[in-house]
């Protein structure tokens, strides 16, 4: 099928449409709905008839944008009418919910009358948190959204209007940077004057460009204040008579052309009559004024373009702008969306663009070369950054401009949004607060993998941790620049460097283990030996690996150099697991294949205080398939015997209880009806395998069928700070096992420290 047949079956399978609505509070029992409806909601609607701002607190008010159009003007299909633009309405919708996890009613009037759709709008206003104008033809577009802005005391945003205006002021700001220009000398001309070529040319005067320097053209040339009857809107950029001409007399020397108009109007040579190093946003859909690859070849020195195409690099998407805008607006309560709001949007989507890129939004995007320079100007829509950078900035120039009508702890409000990613970003959070606190030095074994050194950056700039790369010190700094970091980590080079001390200190603990003074010395100049020996020697706090090696091989020089902790006998390695509303963690998956009684004793309780550094108080079950001795046989006795010591042990703090299958552990009513007699007074959250293969089979199926995210493996039980990678792992993901190890070493610092006193 093409792509019309798709689309169609797309939104007619059941339910047709593509959006729906759910509900947020439980409904399950009499209670539940007597509290939802009646007699219970007469409470809230007495409250908010006392003080309206209460239907923030007791309504979805605040998350809630209206979607208002009456398809007078949708993107290339022109006046369609209200009804059949629903589609796109409903789509906008998904926007709002699938990026800033924002709610939408969609709402399309059929009046051609700007005074009954204004009417419409306003009395809306007791429902919405916020009201997004969609598809209006120009002129009305101006004064609909002007006379709302006016009456309403929510935002209201004409997205067709500001959006590509802030998605290509926050380009204009990169290319500029790029190409050392000042906005203040740039000559800049339009091909387009309707409502987002004009709102787009008064934003750029809001970012410092100089209006006289902006030259607007339609389909009759450059536009002059000869012309009758300019609108209030295209004459501030009419052309004084004597600057007459055509669209290719405007291109001759500008710096930047700005498309808002219709494919195939612009030639090669009239990009060569441009000025040194062009900006071309070229932004006519399907079919851009002139194509990428077209003005790209024109000339030979840098041409900065950008369209509004997906599949060419630079695509000006609205979508980076609005559902974040509102996100921030919403949060901050504001009355309105301002210039200083917008420009604050502009300028943090620019500041985006410069930092590395996700290795998610690379595999996004079929692992592109994403890095900031022409051909990256724009960050990616599906880069999940985008929620709190944009949306924490616009919040804060909604307060600082007076608009917001609530005060936010902006550090709080940022881990909020990071909330809203997932369970695992907040989770996370937590233990990236406290690494802050005090870095440590994290020596990384593999430390000439690109991952590795984006990685590395990635401590510094987060202020986690203090790298120190091993590896080939010309080609780790070859990568630095390359990928274009500011960046200057400790670098040890095997090959240059003098490791005579790590060599003798190997030796010396390894000797009477087969290994002579010779083999030491060779086996240093390996990177798993060398970070081992230099944490075992206090040169490093935290060691990573095994990005390039499979788990068992990176984790053998760790576990003979550094061994397990004076309290710990065997190492293990857990996973924590979290879904929406839930955080486990499963124990072990990835060490001890057969453990007996005493292993899996000492795994619940490391396992249990590592779900503590996650402020996660445990309550662990010892899994099998048997329920409290409903089976007996060596293997149901193992995980027994072991929760019977813990829970003999006076010293054990948290519950726990086994043996017992895995639904037993983790449904509440089986729990309490079933098993009243347990210890765990709620559903498990420390899992303790009975063997490895359980454990590994397990955490996959809860990841891949389950919809958890994993983070992990987290070694625990060594005697320092020591993480195995897996092969594959993102940069996101070493950046989260470094934090986790830095908690760990703060956490030994403070037990040395108990132990000095």
């Amino acid at each position: 099928m093409g792509l019309d047949e798709d689309a169609l079956e797309y939104h007619r399978a059941d339910p047709p449409g593509k959006i729906e609505i759910d509900t947020t509070k439980p409904t399950n029992t009499q209670r539940d709905l007597s509290l939802a409806y009646s007699p219970g909601v007469a409470a809230p609607c007495r409250a908010i008839d006392d003080d309206p701002t209460d239907a923030y607190t007791y309504t979805a008010k605040g998350n809630l944008v209206g979607v208002v159009s009456n398809g007078s003007a949708v993107l290339g299909l022109g006046d369609i009418g209200a009804q059949a633009s629903k589609p796109v309405m409903e789509g906008k919708g998904v926007l709002f919910k699938r990026f800033a996890d924002i709610d939408v009613f969609d709402v399309e009037y059929d009046f051609d009358d700007p005074d009954a759709f204004v009417e419409a709008v306003a009395g809306m206003e007791p429902t919405f948190g916020g009201i997004n104008l969609e598809d209006i033809k120009a002129p009305e577009c101006f004064e609909i959204e002007e006379r709302l802005r006016e009456r309403m005391s929510i935002p209201v945003f004409h997205d067709d209007q500001h959006g590509t205006a802030i998605i290509t002021g926050a380009a204009l700001l990169n290319a500029s940077h790029i190409l050392d220009k000042d906005l203040d000398d740039l000559q800049i001309t339009f091909a387009g004057a309707g409502a987002a070529a004009t709102a787009t040319a008064r934003f750029y005067v809001s970012l410092g460009v100089p209006r006289e320097q902006i030259t607007m053209c339609d389909e009759h040339g450059i536009i002059t204040t000869e012309r009758e009857a300019l609108d209030e809107f295209v004459e501030p950029f009419a052309s004084s008579p004597g600057e007459s001409g055509d669209l290719a007399d405007a291109m001759e020397g500008a710096d930047v052309f700005v498309g808002l108009s219709v494919g195939g109007i612009v030639s090669p040579e009239m990009v060569r009559s441009m000025a040194d190093d062009p900006v071309v946003f070229a932004m006519a859909n399907p079919e851009p004024e002139i194509g990428y690859e077209e003005a790209k070849s024109a000339r030979e020195d840098t041409v900065v373009v950008a369209t509004g195409r997906s599949d060419y690099p630079n695509q000006v998407n609205n979508v980076l702008g609005f559902p974040f805008i509102f996100r921030g607006a919403l949060d901050a309560r504001a009355t309105e969306i301002n210039e200083e709001m917008k420009v604050a949007a502009a300028e943090a989507i620019a500041r985006l663009a410069r930092t590395d890129v996700p290795d998610a939004v690379r595999k996004a995007y079929d692992d592109e070369p994403l890095q900031f320079g022409p051909d990256y100007i724009i960050p990616k829509p599906l880069d999940s950054r985008v929620l709190f950078e944009v949306a924490t900035t616009v919040a804060e120039a909604a307060m600082d401009s007076g608009a917001a009508r609530r005060e936010l702890d902006l550090d709080e409000y940022r881990e909020r949004l990071e909330a809203r990613l997932g369970k695992s970003r907040e989770m996370m959070r937590v233990v990236l607060n406290r690494a802050t606190n005090e870095p440590k030095r994290v020596v990384l074994a593999e430390g000439d993998d690109e991952k590795i050194v984006r990685a590395g950056h990635q401590f510094v700039a987060e202020g986690i941790a203090e790298p120190i790369l091993i590896g080939d010190r010309e080609e780790i700094w070859r990568s630095i620049d390359d990928l274009g970091l500011d960046f200057d980590p400790v670098v040890v080079d095997p090959e240059d460097d003098q490791l005579d001390p790590y060599a003798e200190r190997l030796y010396e603990l390894r000797k009477r283990n087969g290994i002579t003074r010779t083999e030491a010395e060779e086996l240093v100049e390996d990177g798993n030996y060398l970070a081992s020996v230099m944490v075992e020697m206090g040169d490093a706090d935290v060691m990573l690996t095994g990005l390039t090696h499979n788990y068992p091989s990176a984790l053998k020089p760790p576990l003979q150099v550094v061994g397990t902790a004076d309290d710990a006998e065997y190492a293990a390695g857990v996973y924590m697991l979290t879904f929406k509303n839930r955080v486990v963690f499963v124990a072990d998956a990835t060490v001890n294949q057969n453990p007996d009684a005493d292993v899996l004793e000492e795994v619940t309780r490391h396992t249990a205080e590592l779900a503590r550094r996650f402020d996660v108080e445990p309550r662990a079950a010892l899994l099998s398939y048997s329920d409290f001795g409903s089976v007996d046989n060596e293997g149901t006795r193992k995980p027994r015997v072991a929760a019977d010591r813990l829970r003999a042990d006076p010293t054990v703090d948290f519950p726990v209880d086994g043996e017992m299958q895995a639904d037993t552990a983790v449904v509440e009513d089986l729990l309490t009806d079933d098993y009243e007699f347990t210890d765990l007074d709620g559903p498990a959250n420390v899992l303790v395998f009975p063997n490895l293969e359980a454990g590994n089979i397990g955490y996959k199926l809860l990841q891949r069928l389950g919809g958890a995210e994993a983070i992990g493996p987290m070694l625990v039980g060594m005697d320092e700070p020591v993480h195995v990678l897996q092969r594959g792992d993102e940069v996101n993901d070493i950046v989260n096992l470094a934090a986790v190890a830095v908690v760990d070493a703060q956490q030994n610092d403070d037990a040395n420290d108990g132990e000095s006193l």
